[in-house]
């Protein structure tokens, strides 16, 4: 990398890619012990209650890491940039 050029770091996209992968475990976790993952999620998402996301491979506590905010946040903004 050149010594006369700015990089840029951006702290947003570090955030929604883990956020991403976060929800993409959660999700096969989820699926894979036979719970319709998008129903438990959703679930999860309105009412805080971690018991909605099985513990398995850790998918609870990988999930509470995460404010339930910036997880819709992030599914909203990439639900707008799949449907322009």
């Amino acid at each position: 990398m050149s010594q006369d050029k700015t990089s840029l770091f951006s702290v947003d996209q570090i955030d929604t890619e883990l956020t991403r992968t976060t929800l993409k475990e959660v999700y096969d976790a989820l699926e894979e012990r036979g719970y319709n993952p998008s129903n438990q999620i959703v679930g999860y998402l309105i009412s805080g209650d971690p018991g909605y996301i099985s513990s398995y491979k850790d998918a609870r506590s990988k999930i509470q890491e995460i404010d339930r905010a910036k997880i819709i946040e992030i599914l909203l903004r990439e639900f707008q940039k799949n449907n322009k």
